[in-house]
């Protein structure tokens, strides 16, 4: 769908060009929010809530890289770390330098699914450019570890043949309109028929603008791999969560949980919707953000300095959250690594001491 209030542009930045939609019904000054889209997806899927936002904000919509309109990155893999550098770079090309990473000017940067994943960790390591942080459906949990690890699996093998294949066998399965439909119906919770079009057709028509197969399948890894979860400790700025009390993507309990490492938070769960919240109910969504953004910064938690380090040694299970602390992959990898000669020794301890077992 073409919007009259959006205007297309484009940036050119470290060897590509970023295509983006500016939401806007007028030119007065107005706090500035740039919304980052999910996985397989461009500025479409934002549309309808950039559109609600659009009297009382300045709202950017770009197409992430290798995706939509905008080209790949040409030197680089699609990863987080990549999509984190990408956000720091758009922002500070689209504000002529006024936010940036040396300054003390932030803007309201928000992300849905894929897109909140990007947000938070840009936001964690660049806070100083983000004054507050809405997360649309954020992926709460390791996508491999909870409750639909196996369709996941699914899912990567579905990629991991896409690319294998021959090119134009492999861009047919990955364009596939009954694949398609049915990663819609399987995300939709809304019983609305006419919504259930409407998600359809968006996916139809935009699910597969990726730049090419390379792309989709990196992306999807990075998709799969990172979560909000891991740096939720970390974020700084008052932050909203609007979750779908049906995403399959993530609990309520996990959101809960998630929610309570933030130091200062909203959480807002609808009923009855699933992941795709920008479609299921973006004059909500809208209503939520401008309040959020309209009123007072919620006020810290007391109990957050007691909450575990994101970077904990050992992966149990949190008393005061009841969930496994996250932690980045990087860190785990040098943990087990200098854990690695405790464990080797402990096992030549129980061999010796089973050979003195009867």
């Amino acid at each position: 769908m073409d919007n009259p209030y959006a205007e297309r542009r484009s940036v050119q930045l470290d060897g590509y060009k970023v295509r983006y939609w500016f939401y806007d019904a007028d030119k007065k000054r107005k706090p500035l929010i740039v919304m980052l889209h999910g996985f397989r997806g461009d500025h479409h899927g934002l549309q309808l809530i950039a559109t609600e936002l659009r009297e009382k904000y300045h709202v950017v919509v770009p197409d992430l890289p290798g995706f939509g309109r905008s080209e790949p990155f040409p030197d680089r893999e699609h990863s987080i770390p990549s999509y984190v550098e990408f956000a720091q770079q758009f922002i500070t090309a689209l504000t002529d330098g006024a936010v940036s990473p040396d300054g003390d000017n932030g803007i309201i940067v928000a992300g849905h699914s894929f897109g909140s994943i990007i947000a938070a960790h840009f936001a964690v390591d660049f806070p100083s450019m983000v004054r507050r942080l809405v997360l649309i459906n954020p992926i709460s949990e390791p996508a491999l570890a909870g409750q639909h690890k196996k369709l996941t699996r699914l899912t990567e093998l579905y990629y991991g043949v896409g690319k294998a294949l021959p090119h134009a066998l492999g861009a047919k399965i990955l364009s596939s309109r009954s694949v398609v439909k049915l990663m819609t119906d399987v995300m939709v919770k809304s019983k609305d028929p006419e919504v259930k079009k409407y998600a359809l057709r968006q996916h139809e028509s935009y699910f597969s603008t990726f730049a090419n197969r390379d792309v989709l399948h990196q992306a999807y890894q990075s998709s799969i791999s990172g979560t909000v979860a891991e740096v939720a400790m970390q974020l700084s700025m008052p932050t909203l969560l609007i979750v779908g009390a049906e995403d399959d993507l993530g609990s309520v309990e996990s959101q809960r949980t998630m929610a309570s490492w933030i130091r200062s938070h909203r959480l807002e769960i609808i009923a009855d919707t699933g992941h795709l919240i920008h479609y299921e109910a973006p004059a909500l969504a809208a209503e939520y953000i401008d309040d959020f953004l309209s009123a007072p910064a919620p006020e810290p938690m007391d109990a957050h300095d007691e909450l575990p380090l994101a970077d904990t040694t050992e992966s149990t299970p949190d008393q005061l959250t009841g969930m496994t602390p996250i932690i980045r992959q990087d860190q785990l990898a040098r943990e087990h690594a200098a854990h690695q000669p405790l464990r080797e020794r402990r096992g030549r301890n129980d061999d010796r001491a089973g050979e003195d077992r009867p």
